[in-house]
């Protein structure tokens, strides 16, 4: 049961009058010509996609699942190689892609918003191209002419797919501590053997070859980090024809049986001096991989949106049909047996937080993803600079604070249709279990939150964050005077000036015991996190204030959301600034015999 609708008006929203692309990119020479009805026409269409083919496989793939069916072999569920074949056939890999390779050359910002949708309609299935995508990132940045001659067509079309392997059995995100061996061949290859462990998209039935990368150490490679390569190893070693050869020596040993996610094959991937190609330098495979990494962690952060999304659409249209007791200042629909739930206060904060956390994330997945096509395409070498600094800031608030968000979402959606969301015929107790993984994969959240704090802001003297602090600062001075703003601007310049209190004091505790930034940075990113979301609600209110007299609700709902998100959901910060401030003596002066 269930439904999906994409949010096309929403979106068309926040692209067109809240980040006004189409005059964004006439400053990117090469997307100078893309113009709003095209990029309207794409997400339609990309919307029927998924609603009318991936939407109907997602509870098939939870029910199913992958089967391993021994000797490398994996099967997935029934209908997901069909609607892979219709991705492919409709071009929907190549969307964002380099035109040299046969991409159609879209921004960035056009392909995350496909991907909010994908995983709205389907996550587990929709990993499959995710990765791929993440996997022509790395190669097009990193990989030599003639690997990207031989790979980057193929996962351009979505005939061959794509797969990250970095963790292994005895670690996870200490990398520094992987033992898969590189040997060089004679013939410029090398022979890759070790064991990598949850595998996304590792072995399946979609596509006829797949291209892992695959992080392991050179002879006499230094220890730790310093000493990682990257290498791309296909499951078939491509002919001089491109077609897929010689079977390598990589295979699946097993798959996992998981929590959620069901649809997608989590895999232990073995490498029996399979032959792999050098990506990059050697030792410096770290560096080429975090193109991937930033790319699956923003990924993750789309996971998250798309989660929150169906899980609010779903809520809505249950909240509005099941009927249950009365209103408390009387009967709302008389002539019934007991009013819908919608009519409840607190059903109405669960709805309200699962549409504000959509919303505001919405608007800051798609700023950031027109940020990346500013760092790639901008004319201005001064503008691309800030877009990247921004970028890198903000990805582990993307992943992290959105999956979060999405975890409470879904749970607030369980929560909505009571017993039913308990039911797995409704669907609703899929989101959370698929919610869940979330905040786990591509660096879990609280690695997310040291990344940001100890990282990108400690770092380098908060220089990236003042840069995001001025675009707070600059829209503050500028409505900050008109009185019909004040409800907005009063908070935001509020969290603003918390954060940059909060970053200097614990920076100041830094510098005595680095243990303060472990003990801060969970709710320090959770504070950035509604500083971020406090910056596009304003925003969006600037405008729903501007467009009010035209009497079009969709603009009198966005008013009223961006009410509810400062007056329930932004009051979260007071809590977490004297969490954070709260400093490691309590967590680090504990007797570990007291456990």
């Amino acid at each position: 049961m269930g439904q999906y609708t994409a949010p096309l008006r929403d979106m068309q929203f926040v692209l067109h009058e809240l980040l006004n692309v189409e005059n964004e990119v006439k400053n990117m020479p090469k997307h100078a010509d893309l113009d709003a009805d095209t990029i309207n026409q794409v997400l339609e269409e990309a919307g029927k996609f998924c609603a009318e083919v991936l939407f109907p496989l997602n509870q098939v793939g939870d029910r199913e699942g992958c089967t391993y069916e021994g000797d490398g072999v994996v099967r997935t569920p029934t209908g997901f190689k069909e609607a892979y074949r219709q991705y492919v056939e409709a071009g929907w890999p190549a969307l964002g892609c380099d035109p040299e390779y046969g991409g159609q050359g879209l921004p960035a910002f056009v392909n995350n918003a496909l991907f909010e949708m994908l995983n709205s309609a389907n996550q587990a299935w929709t990993m499959y191209p995710g990765l791929s995508h993440g996997a022509y990132e790395c190669l097009h940045a990193h990989g030599a002419p003639e690997l990207q001659k031989a790979y980057l067509p193929k996962l351009v079309e979505g005939t061959w797919t794509g797969t990250m392997c970095l963790t292994e059995p005895h670690c996870g995100t200490d990398l520094g501590m992987l033992r898969t061996k590189a040997e060089p061949n004679s013939d410029g290859s090398y022979a890759i053997s070790g064991t990598k462990i949850f595998i996304s998209s590792g072995e399946h039935d979609l596509a006829e070859n797949i291209v892992h990368l695959v992080l392991a150490r050179l002879p006499g490679a230094p220890a730790g980090t310093k000493g990682i390569s990257l290498f791309i190893v296909p499951k078939f070693i491509p002919t001089d024809a491109g077609a897929p050869g010689e079977r390598n020596g990589v295979k699946c040993g097993s798959i996992e049986h998981k929590m959620g996610i069901h649809g997608n094959s989590t895999c232990v991937i073995n490498l029996d001096s399979a032959k792999g190609w050098l990506v990059g330098e050697p030792n410096k495979g770290l560096n080429a991989m975090f193109v991937m990494m930033n790319a699956a962690r923003l990924g993750v952060g789309m996971q998250g949106l798309g989660l929150t999304e169906i899980a609010y659409q779903n809520s809505l249209t249950y909240a509005k049909e099941r009927l249950q007791m009365r209103s408390l200042t009387g009967p709302k629909a008389p002539e019934k047996g007991a009013d819908p739930i919608i009519v409840h206060p607190d059903v109405r904060r669960m709805l309200l937080t699962q549409k504000a956390y959509a919303e505001a994330g919405r608007a800051f997945t798609y700023w950031a993803a027109l940020n990346i096509d500013k760092e790639l395409s901008h004319a201005d070498e001064s503008a691309r600079k800030d877009a990247a600094d921004l970028v890198a800031l903000l990805t582990p608030v993307i992943k992290a604070f959105l999956t979060d968000n999405a975890f409470e979402g879904t749970n607030l959606g369980l929560q909505i249709y009571g017993g039913h969301g308990f039911i797995s015929e409704w669907g609703m107790e899929q989101y959370v279990r698929d919610a869940r993984i979330n905040m786990i994969y591509e660096g879990t959240n609280s690695i997310q939150a040291l990344d940001l704090l100890g990282r990108k802001i400690l770092g380098d003297m908060g220089a990236k964050l003042k840069k995001f602090g001025k675009l707070v600062t600059d829209f503050v001075e500028e409505e900050g005077v008109k009185p019909e703003m004040q409800e907005f601007i009063n908070p935001l310049a509020d969290i603003g000036d918390k954060v940059q209190k909060l970053t200097m004091e614990i920076g100041m505790k830094a510098m005595q015991n680095p243990d303060e930034v472990g003990a801060a940075a969970v709710p320090y990113l959770r504070t950035v996190g509604h500083l971020v979301f406090s910056y596009f609600w304003a925003r969006m209110a600037r405008i729903a204030l501007d467009k009010q007299a035209e009497g079009d609700p969709f603009y009198a709902a966005k008013l009223a959301t961006a009410r509810f998100y400062f007056a329930k959901l932004l009051p979260e910060t007071a809590s977490t600034i004297r969490a954070a401030r709260a400093g490691s003596k309590t967590l680090m002066e504990y007797d570990e015999a007291l456990f």
